[in-house]
């Protein structure tokens, strides 16, 4: 049996991304070994998690760095000493340092709550809803030195409402947001996703057409790749 996949989650907030993943390995649906929780929040949830979990954790404050590459460069560096295979951003809210980071492409993910290449940054469900959109949904992508550029693995969507606002908007979302993370990470531990080259996500072997979409907990192929 395949050992789990090692991974390293960096988070801001609450951390509920990462109670989903932890809920997934705990059901035995997804084979992972968390081996550190980082942040740059002193008194973030995901934090206290990880300690509720006996997950190793880690705070780290920018405003002692003198700037942000020597920060980011420093959290790589702690990361790569858990041991880490993976880096899943759950929530981090931080702009990362390209050079920094670089060691780790192909090896990070992000979860963001847009249909990317839709809205990239902060306040995505206000935007949809000011654009009149029909849909909206969240991403994983390969995390690169572009805020939140890097290539899209898969996707989760959901109809706007009539009477959504931001609030309904963002928690009906986050429930799909809970799903589609532990499905991308369980296809990673898999060896079922690769990043080939710059910019070309692989599935069993073969490149991506388009986002793998989430369908009842399970990652399919877009009609483009049908």
């Amino acid at each position: 049996m395949p050992k789990p996949l090692r991974i390293a989650v960096l988070a801001s907030g609450r951390g509920s991304n990462l109670a989903a993943l932890l809920a997934a390995r705990d059901h035995h649906a997804l084979a992972i070994e968390p081996v550190l929780v980082a942040s740059d929040k002193a008194h973030a949830g995901a934090l206290q998690l990880a300690e509720a979990a006996g997950i190793p954790s880690l705070h780290l404050n920018p405003r002692r760095y003198d700037n942000r590459r020597d920060f980011d460069i420093d959290l790589f560096t702690r990361i790569g000493d858990s041991g880490a295979q993976l880096i899943v951003l759950a929530g981090f809210m931080r702009i990362l340092d390209g050079d920094a980071l670089r060691p780790w492409v192909g090896r990070m993910i992000n979860i963001h709550p847009s249909l990317l290449p839709k809205y990239r940054g902060l306040h995505t469900h206000r935007r949809a809803l000011e654009a009149g959109d029909a849909e909206h949904g969240a991403s994983v992508h390969y995390v690169t030195a572009e805020l939140d550029g890097g290539p899209v693995i898969a996707q989760a969507r959901i109809a706007v409402l009539p009477d959504d606002n931001e609030h309904t908007l963002a928690q009906r979302l986050l429930i799909q947001e809970h799903r589609l993370l532990p499905a991308v990470v369980s296809a990673l531990a898999e060896q079922r996703l690769a990043l080939a080259g710059a910019d070309t996500v692989m599935w069993d072997g073969t490149p991506l057409q388009a986002p793998l979409r989430l369908e009842d907990g399970l990652l399919e192929r877009g009609a483009r790749d049908e």
